[in-house]
């Protein structure tokens, strides 16, 4: 284990309960130490104020694996995940869904989504990386999986310089059937986005179902058809779904299927820009009066916000343009470069530009097994509006 020595004053953050400490923040940087080594972080007056692990080849040069003087345990590993899926068992989240959700659970760079008997594994730094044999066992002994998928493909990967290729663990098949909200989804585990599956919309969807009813229903991004299919299944009149991407029309159709509703939903590849501006324009078929609006996280970096807030301004905008009085939209953003004030801002804008009255009949977060924690607010990055015309 290494020595981080902090610059004088720069332990405020982590004092405040931040887990990040930046190069800049340190004295002396030693740029020979292996990238992801164990440290440990001591401040200007030479007090232990964490551990965590080091890179010296990143921006984020050391990450904090547990707060104060007290050391790391033999079994750290174990006892952060174990102490994550005990905080998930008592929401109720046991079978499907975000087990570690990184900082949140003092395990920054992990990520794991449970999809019933199979594990799929995000791990976005060197630490972590050189931890995964710890990680691997503590899984096993925890959750008992058929299969663990390290799917190795994220960026931060790249920027870290890891390898990029998925490792499989026992078995992990193309796609996996999951349960969310009384309704049955099939995901393309290997081949989808994120993990496979955005756990994190779940409560959004449940608090939906009452206003579904007998509504027109646009849902745009849709990827394999959770919002839209849970619509349906609530009283929809009609479901039109679009997706960019082929597999996940392909999926959201299947999914239709399962759950008994191919009539009611239906989807196909289609671009969101394009449907908008038919319905802002009067062109489509019939015209929906309720808009799912989940677009992609446009914000790659601090530097692409400007732009990215213009985009979800644009797209929000033209939703509105389309909607009627009575008009619902449920509209979402999921970077944590977009504040919860830059997201109100965006509707603000929006509503300004269509030339609407909007009301917003709620504001939410990401679900439970997605917490957010207090001292660092890069953990809540996902927002969610329910907005009606009138």
């Amino acid at each position: 284990m290494i020595d981080i020595k902090l610059k004088p004053k720069e332990d405020r953050r982590v004092r405040a309960g931040h887990l990040w400490i930046f190069s800049n923040e340190i004295e002396n940087l030693d740029k020979t130490a292996a990238p992801g080594a164990l440290c440990r972080i001591i401040n200007a007056e030479g007090v232990t104020v964490g551990h965590g692990y080091f890179n010296p080849n990143s921006l984020i040069a050391a990450r904090i694996l547990k707060r104060g003087p007290e050391p790391l345990e033999e079994d750290f590993i174990f006892n952060a995940i174990d102490n994550a899926y005990a905080y998930r068992k008592e929401g109720g989240v046991r079978k499907y869904g975000r087990m570690v959700y990184g900082e949140a659970d003092m395990l920054p760079g992990l990520v794991i989504d449970r999809y019933g008997d199979v594990l799929s594994v995000d791990i976005l730094t060197a630490g972590m990386e050189n931890l995964k044999k710890e990680i691997t066992a503590a899984l096993k002994k925890i959750f008992k999986p058929t299969g663990i998928f390290y799917r190795n493909d994220n960026n931060f990967r790249v920027m870290e310089n890891l390898p990029t290729e998925p490792e499989i663990i026992g078995a992990v098949p193309e796609s996996v059937i999951i349960e969310e909200n009384k309704a049955k989804y099939e995901v393309p585990l290997r081949g989808g986005q994120k993990t496979g599956f955005y756990f994190d919309q779940r409560e959004n969807r449940e608090f939906l179902k009452p206003y579904f009813k007998d509504r027109l229903v646009l849902d745009l991004y849709s990827y394999v058809g959770a919002f839209g299919i849970l619509a349906a299944l609530h009283g929809a009149a009609q479901v039109w779904g679009a997706d960019s991407s082929a597999l996940a029309v392909e999926y959201a159709n299947k999914n239709a299927e399962l759950n008994g509703v191919e009539k009611l939903a239906v989807y196909r590849r289609d671009d969101a820009e394009r449907i908008l501006s038919a319905m802002g324009r009067g062109e489509l078929p019939q015209k929906p009066d309720f808009v799912l609006l989940d677009p992609p996280p446009f914000v790659k970096n601090k530097k692409s916000l400007p732009q990215a807030v213009s985009l979800y301004v644009k797209l929000n905008k033209m939703a509105l343009d389309g909607l009627e009085k009575g008009g619902l939209l449920a509209t979402s953003s999921c970077s944590h470069h977009i504040t919860r004030e830059i997201f109100v801002d965006i509707i603000r804008s929006a509503a300004y530009k269509a030339g609407k009255r909007v009301v917003m009949l709620e504001l939410r977060g990401a679900s439970k097994d997605h917490p957010v924690l207090v001292g660092m607010p890069e953990t809540e990055y996902l927002h969610f509006a329910l907005l009606q015309v009138r």
